[in-house]
This record gives C-alpha cells, sequence and structure tokens, in this order.
C-alpha cells in the first residue's frame, strides 16, 4: 500500500519519459539505508502480509462490529479523495498535460496501474452506463478478498471507498459506491457500483432483499425503484 510523497525514485529521475514502468523491479525503490520503498512516482509504500490483512479487518470486527465495514470504506474514501489529488500532480508531470485534457479511459488506466503494481488486483471499467449517472468497476483478484477467502459476504469495504473518494474528486461531484458482487461470495471478481447516493442506497436495499448483481444491473438500466 502507498502512503506519503517522499524521495524521487531514481530511475525516473534519469528516465522522466518512460512510461512502461510497471514491472516490480522498474516501479520500486528498495532503499536500504533507510529502510524505506519508494514507488515510482515518488509514493512511499509499505509491504504487507496476508496476516496483517486478516488482523486489521478481524479486529476491527471485535471491536466495533458490524461498523468495521463503515470504517474500512471511510478509510478508502479519503485515501481516495487525497489519492486523486496526488494522481493529478504526477499525472501532469509525466505527461504535460492536466488528467482533464487527457482522454478519459487513458486517464484511469494510468491511475489504476500503479494499484495493480502494489498487489490490489486488475481492475474493468464499464462506462456504458455512464451518462445514466451510474458505472461499474470488477475488479480481478482483489487482496482483501483473495486473502479472506469464500466468506459469504462483500469484503472489499475499502475499494468501494477508494472508489467512492477518487472519482468523487476528479468529477467534482459527491458519489458513493458499494459492492455488488464479491470473490469473498464464491463469484469470480468483484464488481462495484459507483453512482449517486440514491443509486447506492437502492442498491444497498435490494442486496438486503437478496438481490444478485445482475439483479440490480437490471433494475438500474430499466429505472426501477430509483427515484
Amino acid at each position: 500500500m502507498a502512503t506519503t510523497l517522499t524521495q524521487s525514485h531514481q530511475l525516473h529521475t534519469q528516465h522522466p519519459q518512460k512510461h512502461n514502468h510497471y514491472s516490480f523491479r522498474d516501479f520500486f525503490q528498495f532503499n536500504g539505508a533507510d529502510g524505506s520503498v519508494t514507488d515510482w512516482n515518488g509514493s512511499r509504500n509499505v509491504f504487507t502480509s496476508e496476516d496483517f490483512i486478516i488482523g486489521l479487518l478481524e479486529g476491527l470486527e471485535e471491536e466495533v462490529g458490524e461498523a468495521s465495514a463503515a470504517i474500512m470504506y471511510s478509510i478508502g474514501l479519503e485515501w481516495g479523495k487525497q489519492d486523486s489529488l496526488f494522481f493529478q500532480e504526477w499525472f501532469e508531470r509525466e505527461f504535460n498535460m492536466s488528467a482533464r485534457q487527457a482522454n478519459l479511459m487513458f486517464l484511469l488506466e494510468t491511475w489504476w496501474w500503479p494499484f495493480t503494481s502494489q498487489g490490489w488486483g486488475r481492475w474493468e471499467v464499464d462506462m456504458s452506463d455512464r451518462k445514466q449517472g451510474f458505472m461499474f468497476i470488477n475488479v480481478f483478484d482483489s487482496a482483501v478478498a483473495r486473502t479472506l477467502g469464500d466468506v459469504g459476504k462483500p469484503v472489499c469495504h475499502i475499494y468501494a471507498g477508494l472508489f467512492a473518494g477518487f472519482f468523487t474528486e476528479m468529477v467534482r461531484k459527491q458519489l458513493s459506491c458499494i459492492e455488488i458482487q464479491c470473490y469473498s461470495m464464491g463469484e469470480n471478481y468483484c464488481k462495484f457500483l459507483l453512482g449517486g447516493k440514491e443509486r447506492i442506497d437502492a442498491a444497498a436495499f435490494w442486496m438486503n432483499e437478496g438481490a444478485t448483481a445482475r439483479d440490480i444491473e437490471k433494475r438500474l438500466r430499466s429505472g426501477s425503484g430509483v427515484l
């Protein structure tokens, strides 16, 4: 996981226009003198084990019960907002253009590639419903779901918060996100719904009533139950 801005990556300094830098060896710089790890964009990283993820989530559940999901979402939300600002800075520095001038899909893939390098999994963005005010994001090999295994419920709340925070800052409009399908529910990948609060609330209600991700997609696309 990435933390705060730190010293420059030496390879990046030598090759500032190099864009195919997402191999493990190129993306990370290991600084033996101070025991830190810097990524290509100058952010300090921390490597954690699966035991850390399990301990964090189980510890939260033990302390606050079901509210642990909301806490993880809030952590992701703040992380996404801060990372959006950080991303816009390094994107402009590396590509000599503002994020708002870039092709949208290129912009989003450029944002997520570092997360893939850091071990957060691959993603797939479905923007076919963007004009209707919502979109779906698929995550393959989620670090959280992969670690917890099949527990029968959505567990990637930090991802949902991350997406909500990032896109809220990027489009300058308050957005929310919910995981409607999870690897930890026995599915092949995780699916998230991003949109306004009314749609996310509707999806949460439908899920509580037993709706599947496919059911939710159909209802949203038909306008069912959303004001």
